[in-house]
């Protein structure tokens, strides 16, 4: 009878986790991956240090006088003519704003990267701040440089509402309280009667064109001077004249076809010294401009 023997088992020995090449590669990755963290995060390399600000009307005396030499608009004259190049807003209130922004904690620890800025909520947070800003545009210069183009709102009229006068920009926005004497076209809304905020909108941008236009042609063509122009609706909007009496237009029909009706009365039926007396000439309806007298 054969004998058959078993090969003796030989207990393989393990080699300790640290002599494992997978082990040294892994703590490899590890200490590459807490170094691009450090960099980013707390280098002094990538940390801001500095806050470049432009676009500010303060800075741009050459952009009115390129507007004035071309054919203005309602919305130019305004800003041009009178004046509204001023700076409103100050470049170090703006920085202050966006370094405090800037300033964060990141696992406890203080932090300007370039990269873990957040150029969005920085935006809506300067926007806030300063209602006089029209626009703001952020951008990262690496490695340690935040740029920052700002634009100013520009007064295109004066909102008034009871004792309280606002500059409006073109776009209908209130965004700066004023004393009411300024040299600009004065509006009123008869549907708003609830207290203003910066920011809010008080005409449609597309009905303040209008109304300015009209403004316009009526003190340049006409040399009426209005004082005050009340907005009862979007398609009725009295103008009110320095000498007292009012013109009723609608800035959503034919412009041109009113101001003719107009023109036609005031050369044709309603002499100079008897303006006076005038009450209203209304020139929404009709092939005429029916106007009246005060009793």
């Amino acid at each position: 009878m054969i004998k058959k023997y078993r090969r003796p088992y030989r207990v393989k020995k393990k080699k300790p986790i640290f002599r494992n090449r997978f082990f040294g590669l892994g703590i490899l990755i590890f200490v590459v991956i807490v170094e691009i963290f450090y960099l980013i995060c707390f280098s002094s390399f990538f940390q801001i240090k500095e806050i470049k600000i432009s676009g500010n009307s303060a800075f741009a005396p050459a952009s009115a006088e390129a507007t004035a030499g071309k054919e203005a608009s309602a919305f130019d004259k305004s800003s041009v003519d009178k004046s509204a190049d001023k700076q409103k807003v100050s470049i170090e209130d703006i920085r202050n704003v966006i370094e405090k922004e800037v300033e964060q904690k990141f696992l406890f620890l203080p932090s300007k990267s370039i990269f873990l800025i957040n150029l969005k909520e920085i935006n809506e947070v300067v926007l806030g701040k300063f209602p006089q800003l029209a626009k703001i545009n952020l951008k990262r210069s690496f490695p340690d440089t935040m740029l920052i183009e700002i634009e100013e709102r520009k007064p295109a009229a004066i909102f008034c509402q009871k004792e309280h006068y606002f500059f409006i920009d073109g776009e209908g926005i209130i965004f700066e309280e004023v004393s009411g004497g300024e040299e600009y076209p004065k509006i009123k809304n008869s549907a708003i009667n609830q207290p203003l905020n910066f920011g809010d909108r008080v005409v449609e941008k597309e009905l303040l064109r209008l109304i300015l236009e009209t403004e316009l042609k009526l003190r340049d063509d006409f040399k009426i001077p209005i004082g005050e122009l009340l907005i009862v609706s979007d398609e009725n909007v009295h103008a009110k004249t320095l000498e007292g009496w009012e013109i009723y237009f609608n800035p959503k029909g034919d412009l041109g076809w009113q101001l003719t009706k107009l023109k036609a009365d005031l050369e044709e039926e309603i002499l100079q010294e008897k303006r006076k007396d005038l009450e209203y000439i209304e020139l929404r309806f009709g092939n005429f401009a029916p106007y009246k007298y005060r009793d």
